[in-house]
């Protein structure tokens, strides 16, 4: 039973692995060893099959990278026609003498039918296809792909921040994102594969030349030297044989140059090329009406061919017709949407009033979302709106990043507002507003790209960056120049997740931290009661966890920080020096969140003389705050921001280390000054670590 078992493995696993090496042993032997006519036939007849496929399964791939097995079956296609040019001019060499069949049916055929037994004919329109193939078709879809390789390159470091900005926002997940970066990796290696596959149909079609005009002297060799044939006769024996398999060889190579050319020219869609020819081509009813009255007069002209030119012209009227229709069609739904809002809306401002009630206050969202009213089907679910989801995943990533869980956002359309503008609230108070293009993408400048963008000019609102809204025809240009290219949906995504990291400690209360404090009595009951009231009050632990969420601490790790509270009773009176107490049990999650796993911890420090004089005016106040003169701290905040900005530009964190007594005061300064900067004291250092002080602040 075992050894049937080995055998039956051993027989799959070589049906698995050796069908590619005996196609290429195949091939190799159709150059070597003689094969008689009828096999000839067939072989010539599966190679234009193959290549019939190829075409039809470039034609219907939704886009290039459902495909991307073609430059592999390119190759293969190649090395069939090569090797079965090999064997047909052996078999014409050794028994075309005999003239008709002896080369196979195949090759009669194309040789007698197809150009009418005239090889004079046949070598006119064998020249034809392989200049068809070699100058337009090869030509064409080798320079495209050698642009597209380049650009699709050169756009990687953009798709891939617009990956990482998506999983940043909640919007992609670590699986999502890891295809993402497959599927951005799989492109450039198409791309670039294709590149170099459109070489051979190159060398093919140079290939056909050669072996045409070597089959035809050799043949009148033979046959005048060999077979005593006149060479009249040998001229049109030899020669229509070889144009014949010339034809039967260039009219694959010409479907598998037209099909690499599809590929290189296919833009990602979710639509098939007909539906995309079909909505782009005949979108508009005007460029059909006008060139149905070009038809028109070329008809009326004298001489012209009237029933052709006036029946296409009849026909562009029709489909102007139709698509005017369905255009009148599209904007008539518009149009009967907006008077139903409009008509709600009069319905609500002519209603009877009636006494007033609590349930007429209406209560504070923690977290609003207003939309005009053009933006409503980004919103509905019935109308297959993306941001509902996006949304979700937001709330879903930060609260687990955070440690509680965000509370839900309220969305509702807002006739005061701009038809495709929005605007985002905390607490009933407005942190951001911006105005969308529902049909447009917007185009991100992420610092380096590589050409300029036709569109509606505008800053990016999560972000501040220069972006361009642009139409979505022009989305993988833009891509390929090195723009990020996002939806409405994801910019609307992207700015709440923006202003949510921001202003996450304002939407901590008293019942999220009570929902902190039971989680933590199911796992440890005696810390929960010893933290809460014995240690602290509830408004002493909400201001401490405030604190650390305004400075970007996780409180996740909650029962290390009751543990930190509880051991520091005798701060339960000072929130800030417990928030000092905290942020060193939590040293090791602070310092891995800004560095990572790195052992070597880049640093900017203050001067010896500049620390000295902050901890002398610190002294100085009763209340211990910090107090400089405007002239000093406006040139403490310009040397802040230049290290900030050298280290930013080395690709390192910013981050400024100093002494305990400092660390608050700063880090509110940092804050209130607009720099991303990160201020942690000498004892939020583990010790395993090495700190390299990069600059030092004076």
């Amino acid at each position: 039973m075992a050894d049937q078992a080995a055998i039956q493995r051993f027989g799959s696993i070589a049906q698995g692995n050796m069908g590619v090496p005996v196609l290429l042993l195949m091939l190799l032997g159709m150059m070597i060893l003689p094969i008689p006519p009828i096999l000839l036939d067939t072989f010539f007849s599966f190679n234009i099959a193959l290549s019939i496929v190829v075409l039809l399964v470039s034609v219907y791939a939704m886009r290039p990278l459902d495909f991307a097995v073609f430059p592999t079956i390119l190759l293969v296609a190649t090395l069939l026609r090569l090797a079965l040019n090999v064997a047909s001019t052996r078999v014409v060499l050794l028994e075309g003498h005999a003239g008709g069949d002896a080369a196979g049916k195949v090759i009669q055929a194309f040789g007698e039918v197809v150009v009418g037994g005239n090889y004079a004919v046949g070598l006119v329109v064998f020249l034809i296809l392989v200049i068809i193939n070699f100058v337009v078709v090869t030509k064409g879809a080798g320079r495209i792909s050698e642009v597209s390789a380049r650009f699709t390159l050169d756009a990687m470091p953009g798709k891939q921040m617009a990956i990482d900005a998506d999983l940043n926002a909640g919007i992609l997940t670590q699986d999502e994102a890891k295809l993402r970066r497959q599927e951005i990796g799989s492109e450039a290696d198409f791309y670039g594969a294709m590149d170099g596959a459109s070489k051979f149909v190159r060398g093919d079609a140079v290939a056909g030349i050669l072996i045409l005009i070597i089959n035809i002297l050799g043949g009148l060799g033979i046959g005048m030297i060999q077979h005593d044939l006149e060479f009249g006769r040998a001229l049109q024996v030899y020669t229509l044989l070889t144009i014949g398999d010339g034809l039967v060889a260039q009219v694959p190579s010409l479907l598998l140059s037209t099909a690499a050319a599809i590929m290189v020219t296919r833009v990602n869609s979710e639509s098939d090329m007909r539906e995309q020819i079909f909505t782009q081509m005949f979108n508009s009813p005007k460029a059909l009406l006008v060139a149905a009255m070009v038809l028109g007069v070329m008809g009326l002209i004298p001489g012209m061919p009237h029933v052709a030119f006036l029946s296409l012209s009849a026909a562009c009227i029709g489909g102007a017709i139709l698509v005017q229709r369905q255009v009148e069609s599209r904007q008539a739904l518009v149009v009967e949407r907006e008077r139903q809002l409009d008509a709600q809306q009069a319905a609500q401002e002519q209603a009877p009033s009636s006494e007033l009630g609590w349930d007429d206050v209406a209560p504070v969202d923690m977290i609003g979302l207003e939309v005009g009213y053009r933006l409503i089907p980004m919103v509905d679910k019935n109308q297959s709106g993306e941001l509902l989801g996006r949304i979700k995943g937001i709330r879903k990533k930060l609260s687990q990043e955070i440690g509680f869980l965000v509370p839900a956002v309220h969305i509702r359309d807002n006739l005061e507002l701009k038809p495709s503008g929005y605007r985002i609230s905390l607490l009933g108070v407005t942190v951001g507003e911006a105005e969308l293009y529902p049909d447009r993408h917007l185009a991100i400048n992420p610092g380096q790209v590589f050409g300029d963008l036709d569109g509606i000019a505008v800053k990016d609102p999560a972000f501040g960056l220069d972006a361009v809204w642009i139409d979505d025809a022009v989305r993988d240009h833009a891509q390929t120049l090195g723009y990020t290219v996002v939806d409405p949906s994801t910019v609307v995504a992207t700015h709440l997740n923006r202003l949510l990291q921001k202003q996450v400690h304002e939407l901590l209360g008293h019942e999220e931290a009570q929902q902190m404090i039971d989680r933590l009595a199911r796992h440890a009951p005696r810390l929960a009661e010893a933290l809460v009231p014995d240690t602290v009050s509830m408004s002493v632990l909400l201001r401490v966890l405030k604190g650390l969420l305004a400075e970007q601490v996780p409180v996740r790790d909650f029962r290390t920080i009751a543990e930190s509270m509880v051991a520091n009773v005798a701060f339960n009176q000072d929130p800030a020096r417990m928030i000092e107490a905290v942020r060193v049990s939590l040293a090791r999650a602070i310092v891995q969140e800004i560095y990572g796993n790195t052992d070597n911890l880049p640093v900017i420090t203050l001067a010896m003389t500049m620390e000295q004089l902050l901890l002398k005016s610190m002294a100085q106040q009763a209340s211990g705050e910090l107090s400089l003169e405007p002239g000093l701290a406006e040139q403490l905040q310009s040397a802040l921001a230049q290290a900030v900005q050298a280290q930013e530009l080395a690709g390192k964190p910013a981050v400024l280390l100093v002494t305990a007594a400092l660390r608050p005061v700063l880090a509110r300064l940092a804050r209130y000054g607009g720099h991303n900067l990160s201020v942690l004291s000498y004892n939020e250092i583990p010790d395993d670590k090495q700190i390299t002080i990069e600059h030092s602040v004076g």
